[in-house]
C-alpha cells in the first residue's frame, strides 16, 4: 500500500509541479481559485499556489514512510519480527496524508480556470510544426533523414527571417523540397498538427473526447 501511495503522490507531485509552473506570471497558462491560494507576507501583488506546493512537499513524506518501511524489512528473515511493530505509524500517517491530498486537489481541480489565449501563444513558438512538415514529406515518399534534413534547413531560413514556417510562401518552401505543394499550409497550422495525431491516445479532438468519454464511463 505504501509504495502504491508513494506513486500517486509522486505523480500529483508532478502535477503540482506543472500547475505552480503554469500558474507563474511568466507562464500564465492557468489560474487557481483564491480560496486554494494565499498572498506574500511582503508582496501583495503576489498569488501562492498553495495546494499544489503543499501537495508536491507532502509527497517527500509519503516517499519517507517508503523508504523508513523498506529499510525495516530489509535486514530481517523470513516471519513476523519485532521490528515491524514500527510500521504503524508510517502507515498510518501515509493513509491520512494520501487522503487528505486527493480530496482537496480534487476540489482545486474544480476551481482552475485555463487561459487558453496566453497556450495558444506559447504553442505558435519554436516551430513546433517542423515534425508535421518533416512527417508530410515522408509521406509523399522521401526517406525521413533526407525529410529531417530538409526541415533543419527551412527553420534555419526562418530563424533568420525572424518568421514561422507557416509565414514562408509556397515558392520559399519549395525551395527545401520540390514535393512540397499547396496542401502544405493546412498542415503548418495548430489545428492540423493536432488533428493529424487521430489515434488511440492521440491529440486529435475526437481522440481526446473519446478519451474522455471512456473515463467517465470507467468512473461510472
Amino acid at each position: 500500500f505504501c509504495a502504491a501511495a508513494a506513486l500517486v503522490m509522486t505523480h500529483i507531485s508532478r502535477m503540482s509541479e506543472e500547475l505552480v509552473i503554469w500558474m507563474s506570471p511568466r507562464i500564465g497558462f492557468i489560474d487557481i481559485a483564491d480560496r486554494f491560494c494565499t498572498g506574500s507576507s511582503i508582496m501583495p501583488q503576489k498569488k501562492n499556489p498553495d495546494v499544489p506546493e503543499l501537495a508536491r512537499g507532502k509527497t517527500g513524506r509519503v516517499n519517507g514512510h517508503l523508504i523508513a518501511l523498506l529499510t525495516l524489512m530489509k535486514g530481517q528473515p523470513l516471519a513476523y519480527n519485532k521490528d515491524n511493530q514500527e510500521d504503524k505509524e508510517p502507515l498510518f500517517d501515509t493513509v491520512d496524508t494520501l487522503t487528505d491530498t486527493l480530496r482537496i486537489f480534487a476540489d482545486m481541480a474544480r476551481g482552475i480556470s485555463v487561459k487558453p489565449e496566453a497556450m495558444r501563444a506559447a504553442a505558435l513558438q519554436g516551430y513546433a510544426t517542423a515534425t508535421d512538415l518533416a512527417d508530410y514529406l515522408v509521406k509523399k515518399g522521401l526517406p525521413f533523414r533526407d525529410a529531417h534534413e530538409a526541415v533543419a534547413r527551412a527553420v534555419r531560413s526562418c530563424v533568420d527571417q525572424a518568421c514561422d514556417l507557416s509565414d514562408l510562401s509556397l515558392d520559399q518552401l519549395r525551395a527545401f523540397s520540390p514535393l512540397i505543394e499547396d496542401d502544405i499550409f493546412a498542415v503548418l497550422t495548430l489545428e492540423g498538427s493536432v488533428a493529424a495525431r487521430d489515434h488511440i491516445g492521440g491529440t486529435a479532438p475526437r481522440q481526446v473526447r473519446l478519451a474522455i468519454q471512456h473515463l467517465h464511463q470507467q468512473l461510472a
